[in-house]
C-alpha cells in the first residue's frame, strides 16, 4: 500500500556538481516520491556538459571538444550546461498537467529575475522555455513517469557566450540571453548562481505544492 503523499517539498542547493551524480540523485529521489515521500527540488551548477534528449540530432553538436556528452531520457534535442547556469530539477509529483507544471516553474524563475532587476521574462511553449525580449533565457526539458518529474530547467545566469558556440540549442538558431546581460543593460550589478538559487528554491517549493 502506497503511503499518503506529503505536502511539503524541500529544496537543496548542491553547488557545482557533476551531471551524472545529480541525475542519480534525482532518480533515487523519484523512488522515494513514488513511495509517498515529499518532493525535492535540486538546484546546482554543472561543470561543462552537453545533454542529448530523446529526439536529439548529433549534428546539432557543433564543437564539443573535451566537453562530455550525456544521452538522457528527457524530451527535446541538444542542450549545453555549465558554470554560470542555474539548474532547477524538481523531483515532485505533478498535481496538474505538464504544461501547467512548466509554466509554474517558469513563472517562479521570471519572478526571481524581476526581483534582481530584470522584469518581463515569460514562458513560451514552442520552443519551450523562458524568454526575455525575444531571446531565450532558460531551456526546459522533463521526463514524467508515474506522475513524478525528473530533469527540469536551465536558467542562464551568466553563461560565457562562447559556450553556446558548441551547440545549436534545441536544433534551432535561437538568440540566447542571460540574467547578467539583462542586468548589465539596465546598469545593475550581476548576481551569482547561488543568489538566484536562494531566491528560487523556497518559492518553487511552495508553488509546486
Amino acid at each position: 500500500m502506497v503511503a499518503a503523499v506529503a505536502t511539503a517539498h524541500v529544496w537543496k542547493w548542491l553547488g557545482r556538481a557533476e551531471y551524472r551524480a545529480v541525475l542519480d540523485a534525482q532518480l533515487a529521489e523519484r523512488e522515494r516520491v513514488w513511495a509517498g515521500a515529499p518532493g525535492t527540488i535540486f538546484l546546482c551548477e554543472h561543470p561543462p556538459v552537453i545533454t542529448l534528449g530523446r529526439s536529439a540530432n548529433t549534428a546539432n553538436v557543433l564543437a564539443a571538444g573535451d566537453v562530455p556528452l550525456e544521452r538522457i531520457e528527457r524530451g527535446g534535442d541538444v542542450t549545453y550546461h555549465g558554470p554560470g547556469q542555474l539548474m532547477v530539477y524538481p523531483v515532485v509529483r505533478l498535481k496538474h498537467g505538464v504544461v501547467d507544471f512548466l509554466e509554474t516553474i517558469a513563472r517562479v524563475l521570471a519572478d526571481a529575475c524581476a526581483a534582481f532587476g530584470a522584469p518581463g521574462a515569460a514562458f513560451k511553449r514552442d520552443p519551450a522555455g523562458l524568454y526575455l525580449d525575444g531571446a531565450k533565457m532558460a531551456a526546459c526539458g522533463i521526463h514524467v513517469a508515474r506522475g513524478v518529474s525528473v530533469h527540469g530547467f536551465a536558467l542562464d545566469v551568466a553563461t560565457p557566450r562562447d559556450a553556446w558556440q558548441r551547440i545549436r540549442p534545441c536544433g534551432l538558431c535561437l538568440v540566447q540571453t542571460s540574467l547578467a546581460g539583462a542586468l548589465e543593460a539596465r546598469g545593475l550589478a550581476p548576481v551569482s548562481v547561488e543568489q538566484v538559487a536562494a531566491e528560487v528554491g523556497p518559492k518553487l517549493a511552495v508553488a509546486l505544492l
